[in-house]
């Protein structure tokens, strides 16, 4: 069974098209176990009821946005170990750096194309 076969991808966005593009691209790569939530609450639930291997979070959200996501998760015994991919349209230093140091795995700056995201994740969790 192939890694993309396997893997459980959770995509978290508040936009709709947003979100819809990216399960899109999943869905191209072969990704058929793909889950979403609206907002960083509702994915720290879906969590807690099924571990993922891989969230790929929007940085603008409100309430909580994408860093303060992965904060969270990093300290929920059930989603620290997930792999953790930014999405943001201002990758400045300070977004990355802040990423980083709280334990993201990797980012991606909008507008990007599929061949682009799939660079992205299997930089995470290895050649789809």
């Amino acid at each position: 069974m192939s890694l993309r076969d396997q893997l459980r991808v959770l995509v978290v966005d508040d936009m709709s098209t947003s979100r819809g593009l990216i399960m899109q691209a999943l869905d191209g790569f072969g990704i058929r176990q793909v889950g979403y939530a609206v907002d960083g609450p509702g994915a720290l639930e879906i969590m807690n009821k099924a571990p993922v291997h891989l969230v790929i979070s929007d940085f603008n959200m409100p309430g909580m946005d994408g860093l303060q996501l992965l904060h969270a998760m990093r300290a929920h015994p059930r989603a620290k170990s997930s792999g953790f991919i930014l999405i943001t349209g201002r990758a400045d230093r300070e977004i990355i750096e802040t990423g980083r140091r709280l334990g993201m795995n990797n980012f991606i700056k909008k507008p990007f194309a599929p061949q682009d995201l799939k660079a992205c994740i299997e930089a995470v969790v290895g050649r789809l």
